[in-house]
């Protein structure tokens, strides 16, 4: 048996290939914190591949309060929160998010990826169905995986299939549809005012992950649900403080019956150690700054307008990008990996996202925003990145000197 294993792991090449062609782009050691301008093999290179979308992971009052958190708390709770593991600044971050997000209550999580996990897995039974975007992230594929219920995937972002979907199904059984707010690769925001309707026709109830949407749309950056006016439709909200709010974490958000259930049911909330202190006082503090500055927002918006602009006018294919999320489309998995290796060499840090992640003909280079970059540091990075695919397709993209 031991030696059937070793042979399985030994026939995976891929991540070999990539390094003996000197293309790999994955693991990169970052010396310095995660901001605008970060070290690499002892070098300064701009980050244009972080979820940092408001730029807080630096910021003074976040930091501070990870400290003061350690230091009355310690530096881990030794438990779940089933039973030794819940602090009072979990019940006082739980009760911040749930007035954040308009609902009744939230649970935390230890990451983003178990509260869709735990959530999903045990909201709906055997004779129930979980519907869900193509592309949906691959914490609520999971999720779904480990649940009982048929599940049924949708044509991305398209109500017409998903309405067609719903039509076949049972009318008594429960239906749970979930969906990215804005999608994490493709950078769009779900059609939710028509997803809304197609719900209400079949009796769906509707979870919005919401991990690349707080602190990016909505009142104060409430995220989608708020965006479209839709709080009291959207049944459950989830989000994640790995990104906006410059911390580790995840929740879920909803009425105080389902969020009693998901305590009692959710097993990667009942079997996991709890939140760092360090990392509830950073999101508590994260919140702050969300709720009465909103110049953060403002400033991301203006960050991401200017690079889409800038991005089009060199010719790049950006696809229906809504959001801080700019997809370069270069569809073609070599030259992905070769731009992201050159990239790096410039001094600009992206991510590739080349199949099986996605089809190999919408491979990509996902840039993506952050309130606290200058405009000069997008201009270098769009600068060197529109002179290296010349370079590498001179053939395939008009791009202006």
């Amino acid at each position: 048996m031991r030696s059937r294993l070793h042979k399985k792991v030994a026939e995976f090449k891929e991540a070999a290939q990539a390094r003996e062609k000197g293309v790999y782009p994955y693991f990169r050691p970052i010396q310095s914190a995660q901001d605008t301008e970060v070290v690499i093999g002892g070098k300064p290179v701009l980050m244009f591949g972080s979820n940092s979308y408001l730029g807080l992971t630096t910021h003074p009052h976040v930091m501070e309060a990870a400290q003061k958190a350690v230091e009355k708390y310690g530096s881990g709770c030794a438990g779940s929160r089933f039973l030794n593991g819940t602090l009072d600044i979990h019940e006082q971050l739980e009760n911040r998010l749930a007035k954040f997000t308009g609902k009744q209550a939230a649970v935390l999580f230890s990451t983003g990826y178990q509260a869709n996990l735990g959530a999903i897995s045990c909201l709906t039974g055997r004779n129930d169905y979980l519907l869900l975007d193509e592309r949906d992230h691959a914490s609520i594929i999971d999720g779904s995986r480990l649940s009982f219920s048929k599940v049924i995937k949708y044509a991305h972002n398209d109500m017409a299939d998903l309405r067609k979907k719903l039509n076949l199904l049972p009318e008594e059984a429960v239906k749970l549809i979930v969906t990215d707010g804005i999608f994490s690769m493709e950078g769009d925001i779900v059609k939710l005012p028509e997803l809304n309707r197609v719900a209400e026709d079949f009796g769906a109830s509707i979870l919005v992950d919401d991990a690349h949407s707080l602190g990016v749309i909505g009142t104060l950056g409430a995220g989608t649900a708020s965006h479209f006016g839709l709080i009291d439709s959207v049944d459950l909200i989830m989000g994640t403080f790995s990104k906006s709010f410059a911390s580790l974490g995840g929740f879920i958000a909803s009425d105080e019956a389902t969020i009693d259930y998901l305590k009692h049911r959710a097993r990667s909330l009942i079997f996991s150690a709890s939140m760092t202190p360090a990392s509830v006082g950073s999101t508590l503090a994260a919140l702050d700054i969300i709720e009465t500055e909103p110049f953060h927002m403002e400033r991301l918006w203006a960050n991401t307008r200017y690079a889409k602009e800038l991005l089009l006018v060199n010719g790049f294919d950006l696809g229906h990008t809504e959001s801080p999320i700019l997809p370069i489309y270069i569809r073609d998995n070599e030259k992905t990996f070769l731009m992201t290796k050159l990239l790096l060499e410039e001094g600009v840090f992206v991510n590739p996202v080349v199949s099986p992640a996605v089809r190999s003909d919408e491979t990509l280079i996902r840039f993506s925003l952050m309130a606290t970059h200058s405009f000069s540091q997008i201009e270098e990075a769009i600068d060197k990145m529109a002179r290296i695919y010349r370079q590498l397709s001179p053939e395939s993209i008009s791009l202006k000197v």
